[in-house]
């Protein structure tokens, strides 16, 4: 488990990071999400021991991270620029990871570059963008560390390889101790990946969330009633997030079980109503225009 405490890191006049505390549980998938500049990548550079917080604590599994070697052995970190020696190989790099990382695979790691279509023996400068977050990917797999930080993994990946880098954290979350943790800024990425998300925003969280009790908790639903007083009646009864009409027909989104919503809704003899499926793009919308932000600003 990864515990920040009311971390702060400023560089200069920038405060790229302003009194963050997570909670990332073991063998969960946490999304991160912000905009460029929220501090999501500094996040991840504390987290990982790269950077030291100015105030606040991290510690990984009740160890402290930064200058740690300890900790450091149980995280793989994929920065949104990869970072490789001059001229180096993906068989260079390997023996490089080998020297940090006691359970690194290496046998797995080259079948996986062969399957991939990665030349072990081409010099990784001469890949485009998206081999190279391929090719670390595979190598963030393969060190079998406990913990793999991602920034932007997504980014600069086809619609093919981002499903099979999908599939791929989903086997490893089923063979072993694994927690991947993922920056991103585009909450579509992450939506069928994350079981719980974070939102930053000028180096805060603006907001924490199981994202299966998000969809469990708060619902979208278009109805029509018979009458303006039952219509009255059971926007009364409902814990309303928002509430929009068209014509006759309402789109209502709010909070609770569905069962209890859906209870309360029909003891006004609706003539029609239907349950949405919510997106975490619409989840998020509408937690967030609730605490007063507009998301839509913040991430899109």
């Amino acid at each position: 488990m990864i515990v920040a405490n009311h971390l702060y890191k400023r560089f200069g006049e920038v405060e790229a990071v302003k009194d963050v505390s997570v909670t990332i549980k073991k063998g969960e998938v946490f999304g991160l999400i912000g905009t460029n500049g929220a501090g999501k990548s500094t996040f991840l550079r504390m987290a990982c021991g790269v950077l030291k917080p100015d105030k606040g604590e991290i510690v990984l599994d009740d160890m402290p991270v930064f200058e740690n070697p300890k900790a450091k052995q149980e995280i793989f970190y994929i920065s949104d620029e990869q970072f490789y020696m001059a001229n180096s190989t993906p068989v260079d790099m390997i023996r490089f990871y080998q020297n940090y990382y006691p359970h690194f695979d290496d046998k797995r790691c080259l079948e996986m570059l062969e399957k991939f279509g990665l030349d072990k023996k081409r010099k990784i400068n001469t890949f485009s963008k998206g081999m190279k977050k391929q090719m670390f990917v595979l190598m963030g797999v393969c060190a079998n560390t406990k913990y793999l930080f991602c920034d932007e993994t997504f980014d600069g990946l086809d619609p093919v390889m981002r499903q099979t880098v999908k599939s791929i954290f989903a086997g490893e979350l089923t063979a072993r101790d694994f927690t991947p943790v993922v920056a991103s800024h585009n909450l579509r990425e992450l939506e069928d990946i994350c079981d719980h998300v974070g939102l930053l925003h000028k180096g805060g969280v603006l907001m924490q969330r199981d994202l299966e009790d998000m969809k469990l908790n708060i619902h979208t639903i278009q109805c029509v009633f018979p009458d303006e007083e039952s219509e009255k009646a059971a926007l009364a009864a409902l814990e309303v997030v928002k509430a929009e009409k068209r014509g006759k027909l309402n789109l209502i989104t709010v909070r609770g079980k569905r069962e209890d919503v859906m209870l309360l809704l029909n003891a006004q003899n609706p003539i029609f109503a239907e349950v949405l499926p919510l997106s975490l793009e619409e989840i998020f919308i509408s937690e967030t225009e609730v605490v007063g932000y507009d998301i839509k600003k913040l991430i899109f």
